[in-house]
């Protein structure tokens, strides 16, 4: 009896962490989908230098009377070079006014990166401290925030953002929050 149930455990233990690994990995659990406690919330008052010598920075009050995306990204950021064309689109033919904030990154590496892929924003901050992107709860680069006329943050997305994503979330929300 002893050598049975010494036997059944471990096939026990197997069966318990295998359950864990299926349910956790199940597609219905979209790693994307964190949860935000800043949601509805005022965006994080902030203030931050610009990128570019032109003295435009980046502040919380650039956030008001207007519905506007708030994207942190880095130039040493793989998933941001595969969104980037997705921003520039956005800029350029759906009109979304778009601020970014280079997160955690040397200034003339960000310029250079947007020298080469293009410059989708109106301004953009620089948070070399990384003090503004823990105010917002972000998790790593890139995030995205929309963010209302009254500056509270709407939505959060983590993660490099896709057409299918910018069709059926951020441009009807954008759409809603416009009228």
């Amino acid at each position: 009896m002893r050598r049975r149930l010494l036997f059944l455990l471990p096939v026990a233990l197997f069966a318990i962490v295998a359950l864990y690994l299926v349910v956790g990995l199940s597609p219905e659990r979209d790693p994307t989908l964190v949860p935000s406690v800043m949601i509805d919330k005022p965006a994080p008052d902030f203030v931050l230098p610009g990128l570019f010598d032109d003295g435009q920075g980046l502040s919380t009050d650039d956030l008001q009377g207007q519905v506007s995306l708030v994207n942190f990204f880095a130039s040493w950021c793989v998933p941001c070079r595969a969104e980037h064309p997705i921003l520039l689109r956005l800029a350029r033919e759906e009109g979304v006014p778009l601020y970014g904030i280079a997160y955690k990154d040397q200034p003339d590496d960000s310029r250079a990166w947007l020298a080469e892929l293009g410059d989708p924003f109106q301004r953009i901050g620089v948070d070399l401290s990384g003090r503004t992107a823990i105010d917002f709860g972000v998790y790593g680069v890139p995030e995205t925030y929309v963010i209302d006329r009254a500056g509270r943050i709407r939505y959060r997305h983590v993660g490099p953002l896709t057409p299918a994503v910018i069709e059926e979330t951020v441009l009807p929300l954008i759409a809603e929050l416009r009228s």
